[in-house]
């Protein structure tokens, strides 16, 4: 793990939760626990401010590393992605965004396929993007400040059921998602087996519980969260999701221990969950 990503999942699954604020030599402490260098966690916190990321403010002696707006909008979008799943039975309809961006402008190009795949739209075409979901919303709100990108939000229907599995078919490579998940579903079994035996305590349920997290927070990027009416028989995407929310919750009260040991807290756990 990239120490700036550490950062990140920290105050993701806690700071956050702390008023989105902490002091540097908290954040040192924090990033120790990783094996991080003070002096890199101090280049890397002076980076991400530069970026936006974070403000600063000066108690005493001390400087404190508080969330911009920028960076709350990214963890609770992250959030969602992360930790919940669509549970409504499907409408049958497809949302679907097509968009436009100058030739010139291959960055911004980039940064509208980065943001569709996150939200889990696929391409049915080279600039004709699709999804099963509600969030024609999302890519408005997550794409507004790309100037030179136009897009067209809509809402269609396919001539049927087997028309819809064959667009999920073209637009995702289901055969090899679900090897993955496969085998992160091994993965994670064997994960809770180990910590069944040998649960983690203090600073090592931490690292754990990043490093869980840093894992399955790339998931999104590949699997669309599709509906069971799209996937094979014996999908096992939900499972998986099933598996690393138990992880997660196991390793939170020893994870959380340790950081109101360096006075982090009060630690809301009913909000860390939401």
């Amino acid at each position: 793990m990239k120490p700036r990503s550490i950062v990140f999942d920290l105050y993701g699954d806690y700071l956050r939760y702390d008023g989105g604020a902490a002091p540097l030599q908290t954040l040192t402490d924090l990033l120790a626990g990783f094996d991080v260098p003070e002096a890199t966690t101090r280049v890397v916190m002076t980076r991400l401010r530069k970026e936006g990321w974070f403000d600063t403010e000066k108690r005493g002696r001390t400087t404190v590393y508080r969330l911009t707006d920028k960076s709350w909008r990214l963890l609770d979008e992250g959030r969602k992605r992360i930790f919940q799943r669509e549970r409504e039975p499907w409408d049958r309809q497809w949302r679907v965004v097509i968009y436009h961006v100058p030739e010139t402008d291959r960055a911004a190009r980039e940064r509208v396929r980065k943001k569709l795949r996150w939200l889990g739209f696929g391409p049915l075409a080279p600039s004709a993007w699709v999804s099963p979901h509600e969030r024609l919303q999302e890519v408005a709100e997550g794409l507004a400040e790309e100037l030179s990108v136009r897009l067209d939000l809509l809402i269609s229907r396919s001539m049927g059921a087997a028309s819809d599995i064959d667009m999920a078919g073209r637009c995702w490579d289901l055969k090899e998602l679900h090897r993955a998940l496969l085998a992160k579903r091994d993965s994670y079994r064997a994960l809770l087996a180990r910590f069944d035996s040998a649960p983690p305590r203090g600073r090592d349920a931490l690292v754990e519980r990043t490093r869980l997290v840093h894992d399955y927070r790339m998931l999104p990027f590949d699997d669309p969260d599709l509906p069971l009416e799209l996937v094979p028989a014996g999908w096992v995407g939900r499972d998986v999701h099933d598996l690393f929310l138990d992880l997660h919750e196991r390793l939170a009260p020893e994870a959380e221990g340790f950081c109101a040991s360096l006075g982090i807290g009060p630690l809301n756990k009913t909000s860390a969950q939401a």
